[in-house]
């Protein structure tokens, strides 16, 4: 089992400082109630409604950067994982990003793949590597990026890669209640994989963001829910052997499902058509 925590936060528009002194103190609120795998919402560290390009990209970082260089320390001291949103720097990009940092560094960055025409994503660059799973000793760890949970190729290809565990650093805005109560759920379902989805709360630029962080299991059981709008944790125990086994044998021979060996993917050429 591995004890996982979202963090819901309310983080301060273009005040990085603030925001990692606050994500530090939810680390290790986390870290006192045992969590080993701990995730924190979209572009926590700046912010996420920005109106001008240049304005985010003050706001944005390299990796390794001062941000990351902070967290890895912690994680090294608290003996932690730790996935968060941020914007990253590269060259004169800007991506939406969340590294996964453990005890030894970081382990690894996603950037987010799918992006809507909504606050920072319209001036970052969509992600330009594939989706990508991170060996863990706490278990095999994908990440998705809040837009990227309405697309099931996004969970899919993390499951096929052979995740134990998804996690999303999400911003839902009001009318995203639908992705905590369903959407999530049937990625579980779809994939058999545990998921965790941690989003923000409070206001900002004038959207309002819903909360309700979720987590579930691999069975998409729900495990753990956070309020609409309150600054929490929640934390859930996950087991990361279980979801490896896709075939269910319900009744053997007679009642069996697997929805990864059961694919027909020699017939679904049109949904990677341009």
């Amino acid at each position: 089992m591995t004890r996982t925590a979202a963090a819901q936060i309310c983080p301060e528009f273009r005040n990085p400082p603030a925001n990692r002194n606050k994500m530090e103190d939810w680390l290790r609120r986390a870290n006192g109630e045992g969590a080993l795998l701990v995730v924190f919402p979209e572009a926590c560290v700046s912010g996420y409604c920005f109106e001008e390009k240049e304005d985010a990209a003050r706001f944005a970082e390299a990796i390794p950067g001062p941000t990351t260089d902070r967290f890895c320390a912690l994680c090294s001291e608290l003996g932690i994982w730790l996935v968060f949103g941020m914007l990253e720097l590269d060259g004169n990009r800007i991506f939406n990003s969340a590294p996964l940092i453990g005890p030894d560094g970081v382990v690894g960055v996603y950037r987010k793949v799918h992006l809507p025409f909504l606050g920072v994503d319209r001036f970052t660059v969509p992600g330009d590597r594939p989706f990508e799973v991170f060996e863990t000793p706490i278990g095999n760890i994908g990440i998705n990026i809040c837009y990227d949970a309405a697309f099931p190729e996004s969970s899919r290809l993390v499951a096929l890669e052979g995740a134990d565990i998804l996690v999303l650093p999400t911003n839902w805005p009001g009318k995203a209640i639908c992705y905590s109560e369903y959407v999530i759920a049937t990625r579980c379902l779809e994939n058999r994989i545990n998921y965790v989805a941690c989003d923000r709360v409070g206001e900002e630029g004038g959207t309002r963001f819903i909360g309700n962080s979720v987590i579930y299991d691999y069975t998409a059981n729900e495990l753990a829910r956070a309020s609409a709008d309150e600054e929490e944790l929640i934390i859930a125990d996950l087991d990361t052997e279980a979801p490896r086994q896709k075939r269910l044998i319900y009744i053997p021979g007679v009642y069996e499902l697997d929805r990864i060996g059961d694919r027909r993917p020699e017939l679904y050429g049109r949904i990677a058509e341009e």
